[in-house]
Order: structure tokens, then C-alpha cells, then sequence
């Protein structure tokens, strides 16, 4: 979903350069894809002509599926990777590698293990925990420290080598692997196998990091934004005015977000094992169970007062609903405690 929009970009201008008149693509009219290259060619140029194989009716009355593509490829000897053994269909690109249909297609069947090329099984990962520490300015990774058994600290700066880097590491830990069954946008569901190394270790990070140097508001605020983000992306509205708003109001939110955050990489799993931010709003005093650290605590007593007011009002109208006797088609089931059964049902 992110490499279409990029992808469709670069065709876009190669297009205009050259003073064509159409753009192709091969993606199938059930997926996703066909939808994020063509929503992106009519967001970035309009006046050119799209050709879409899949859905002109003299490809589709010669190819039903992906075995008649692999035959024709044999009979033209195009070299391909997929064969009939190994029907599902791969993508990769430097973020992840995407699997889905073949045998993938039955929700199932668990995926071959000889199917996954970018990470090794958390099973065969070594048995000893790898720690690296990742470094961030306004939300982008500038710093990759790792440990050395030899005393020494390896350290890489570069974007492209601290994410190839970070692939490395995460292949060879067994992280990033994801089975998930997906809705796509033209309304069928359908099941992806995904390995994204690197990009797991750098989220979890940086999601980490948030939660001490972003403000609370914000963090809220940018959370309930992020399934719009999401389904912006994965629909193919990278180029609309929305995807605009949304990205400058995360900009915004990514602002001083800077510090570092130790992972411990082990057999599938990244533990984040602490945080630091020169921007942190955390206060160890003020969280302190053991000192006041300038706050004072009868001050909650008002806080909680005015919190529950609208409890007190709510729960003063239902008694006197009750008391007049007014009754509701499906009543609520009168206040509980925890772990205490409602009235009228056994314990």
C-alpha cells in the first residue's frame, strides 16, 4: 500500500517526460492494488490514458488466473519465481515482503515454512537476546547503537544502512511476521502473510517514545487519527486532500519527539527495556509514590467532585425514572461491583 502511490509517482513523471499519452499497470481487478495505481495516476495526471490488462475482456477470455500466466510465461520463456508448486504471490520491497493466494488462500492452512525469505523462523532464531538501541529527532531514526561481545559499540548513522541494518537484525531474530485476513476496498476479504523486519523494530520503538515525550492530548488525538491514516493508505488516497491534512497534523504531533529507546530483540519478540527524551514530560518527582514532588493530594478530592457530577445527575434522574415508575423496552441492569453477578442472575 505505500510502494503503489510511490511506484505510480515515478511512472507518472517518466510518462510526462516523455510526452506519453497512457500509463499500465498488471494488477487484477479484485485487489486492492488496481484501485492505489489508478486513484494516484488521476490525482497526479489526469489527461493520461490508463491500461489495466486484467480488465479488458480479450486477457481476461485467454488468462483465468495465475496458472495460466505461469504457462504462458514457460511457453515464451519469461523467467519467473512463482511455479505451480509455489502458487502464492510475493512482493517485496524495502519495507516488508507480502504473501497471499495459492495455497494461503484457504485461511487455514498455516503458511509453508520455506515460503518466508526475509525471516527466519522465531524457532531457529538464535537462543541469545540481542539488544540495540534506537535513537530519534522529531520522530525520524538519525542513531542505531548496538552491543558487541567485543566491547565495542557498533553504531550506524546513515537512514538507508540503519533500516537495512535493522532488516538484518530483525531476520535474523525471527521479528516482524504477520497473518492477518484483510477487507479490501472493492468489499472481499482476503488473507496476507507479511514480514516486516525492520519496520517492526522502528514502530515499536518509536511508539514507546511517544508515550513519554508526546502530550497527552496529542497522543490521544493523533491515535484516533491513525485508522483514517491507515485506511487512506491501504484504499490508494495517498494524493487527496485528506491524506494532506492528516499528514501535516502528524508532522505537527512528531514535533520534538526526541530521545532513545533500548529493545532487546529474542526468538520473535522485541521488549522495549527503557526510554530516555530530553523533551520527556515525564516527572520522576511527580510521579513519585514516595515524595509529594510538588503536587498536593487533597487537591484530588475536588478533581474527583467535579468528575462525577454528571454520575451523580444521571444516576438522580434514573432513580427517579424508577420511582415514577416510568419502564423502558429493555431496561439496564441496575449497577454491580466487579466481579459481583447482576441482580437476578446466579453467581
Amino acid at each position: 500500500a505505500l510502494a503503489r502511490p510511490l511506484i505510480a509517482w515515478h511512472q507518472v513523471q517518466v510518462a510526462l517526460d516523455h510526452a506519453a499519452t497512457a500509463v499500465a499497470h498488471g494488477a487484477t481487478g479484485k485487489g486492492n492494488d488496481q484501485v492505489r495505481f489508478e486513484l494516484a495516476y488521476a490525482a497526479l495526471a489526469p489527461q493520461l490514458a490508463v491500461i489495466a490488462p486484467w480488465k479488458e475482456r480479450e486477457f481476461l477470455a485467454a488468462f483465468q488466473g495465475r496458472r495460466d500466466l505461469l504457462a504462458y510465461c514457460r511457453r515464451h520463456g519469461l523467467p519467473i519465481e512463482a511455479s505451480p508448486e509455489q502458487l502464492f504471490s510475493m512482493d517485496e520491497n524495502l519495507m516488508h515482503k507480502s504473501y497471499e493466494a495459492g495455497v494461503l488462500e484457504d485461511p487455514m492452512a498455516p503458511p509453508p515454512p520455506r515460503m518466508f525469505r526475509l525471516t527466519r523462523s522465531p524457532q531457529e532464531a538464535p537462543d541469545r537476546a540481542h539488544r540495540v538501541e534506537l535513537h530519534f529527532r522529531d520522530a525520524l531514526p538519525v542513531r542505531l547503537v548496538e552491543e558487541s561481545d567485543r566491547g565495542e559499540e557498533p553504531v550506524v548513522e546513515d537512514p538507508l544502512a540503519l533500516f537495512e541494518r535493522l532488516n538484518e537484525l530483525g531476520r535474523e531474530h525471527g521479528v516482524g511476521r504477520l497473518d492477518m485476513v484483510e477487507n479490501r476496498f472493492v468489499g472481499i476479504k482476503s488473507r496476507g502473510v507479511y514480514e516486516t523486519p525492520g519496520a517492526t523494530l522502528l514502530h515499536r520503538a518509536l511508539r514507546d517514545l511517544e508515550g513519554i515525550a508526546m502530550d497527552r492530548e496529542v497522543l490521544r488525538l493523533r491515535d484516533s487519527l491513525s485508522p483514517k491514516f491507515a485506511q487512506l493508505i491501504y484504499n490508494g488516497f495517498w494524493f487527496s486532500p485528506e491524506m494532506d491534512f492528516v499528514r501535516a497534523a502528524f508532522a505537527q504531533a512528531e514535533t520534538l519527539i526526541d530521545g532513545r529507546v533500548a529493545l532487546e530483540l529474542y526468538k520473535g519478540n522485541v521488549t522495549v527495556l527503557g526510554r530516555e527524551s530530553p523533551s520527556s514530560l515525564y516527572d520522576r518527582q511527580l510521579a513519585s509514590m514516595d515524595v509529594h514532588g510538588g503536587y498536593d493530594q487533597q487537591d484530588a478530592r475536588g478533581f474527583i467532585r467535579i468528575s462525577a457530577l454528571r454520575l451523580r445527575a444521571h444516576r438522580l434522574i434514573v432513580a427517579g425514572a424508577e420511582r415514577r415508575g416510568v419502564h423502558h423496552d429493555e431496561p439496564a441492569p441496575a449497577p454491580h461491583a466487579p466481579g459481583e453477578a447482576p441482580a437476578g442472575e446466579p453467581r
